[in-house]
């Protein structure tokens, strides 16, 4: 089996992981979870230095990862557990009242594999640079990772972020948007619209590399990219071209699943058309 064959079965099991997830829930964020799947399990499984055995939340000896769209616990939770950060048929509590994996992520209950809270949109970027402006002060090597969504682009923390990345010279931080057109309340074009989105991060400093969201061989070649850039005295930022739900017919290429679970009946149509691999939780 190739590394990619690898990906895309470890991607397929995510994609059942956050439809199963949502629909026992009743709640959660199946569509962005969905657009992000492929990229995010290229990152924990084939590009980050990680280690779930000796994970702390100081991030020392290893590169930290922050979701920044806090909303997108689903894809998170799968691949943390997949990953051998706790077990995977505690993905059975998403949501459920007591739960180590709440809706959005927690460091209060010490869920392993979470370097940082998140869920006020806009506040990601900002806690991944000082961590990297952290680990660069301390003259480590390692890199950190943060993901935003497009629509979250639309919040003003996030350039206020950029500026001080740029102006440090933060050049250990990798960024990442799941660059998928959609948010909770349409089309981001109809919303407040971004324009041309690598050319906004360019003249914010930062290096671009731009690459399809669905596509392992682009996706690791972006990020072996990034890494290639990384370290040269300016962060980088990663678009990923995403459609929102990916990997299910009718939940593909719409807002209408941002934040709505599916049914069981939906449920059924969905894992129909996604392979278990890996075996459910």
């Amino acid at each position: 089996m190739t590394k990619i064959q690898e990906l895309q079965r470890i991607s397929t099991q995510v994609r059942r992981d956050i439809i199963r997830m949502v629909t026992n829930a009743k709640s959660g964020h199946p569509g962005g979870s969905m657009s992000s799947a492929d990229f995010l399990t290229a990152l924990y499984f084939g590009v980050m230095k990680h280690n779930p055995a000796e994970w702390t939340r100081e991030g020392k000896g290893q590169d930290v990862f922050i979701l920044s769209a806090g909303h997108l616990t689903p894809v998170y939770y799968s691949i943390l557990s997949r990953a051998g950060y706790f077990p995977v048929s505690e993905l059975s509590t998403f949501r459920i009242f007591g739960t180590r994996l709440q809706g959005h992520p927690c460091v209060e209950t010490g869920l392993p594999g979470i370097f940082q809270a998140s869920g006020s949109l806009g506040q990601g970027l900002s806690a991944a640079a000082g961590i990297a402006l952290g680990k660069k002060l301390d003259k480590e090597t390692e890199n950190v990772y943060v993901m935003l969504g497009d629509g979250e682009c639309e919040e003003g923390q996030v350039w206020e972020a950029a500026m001080f990345a740029t102006h440090q010279k933060i050049d250990n931080l990798i960024a990442m948007i799941d660059w998928n057109g959609q948010q909770i309340d349409g089309h981001v074009d109809n919303v407040a619209g971004l324009g041309d989105l690598e050319a906004k991060w360019q003249a914010f400093g930062w290096t671009t590399v731009t690459a399809d969201g669905h596509d392992f061989e682009a996706i690791l070649g972006a990020y072996a990219q990034a890494k290639e850039l990384s370290g040269k005295g300016k962060p980088v930022m990663i678009l990923f071209k995403s459609d929102m739900g990916h990997g299910v017919d009718f939940m593909a290429g719409t807002n209408e699943w941002h934040g709505k679970p599916t049914s069981a009946e939906q449920c059924e149509k969905a894992l129909a058309q996604l392979e278990e691999t890996l075996g459910d939780f």
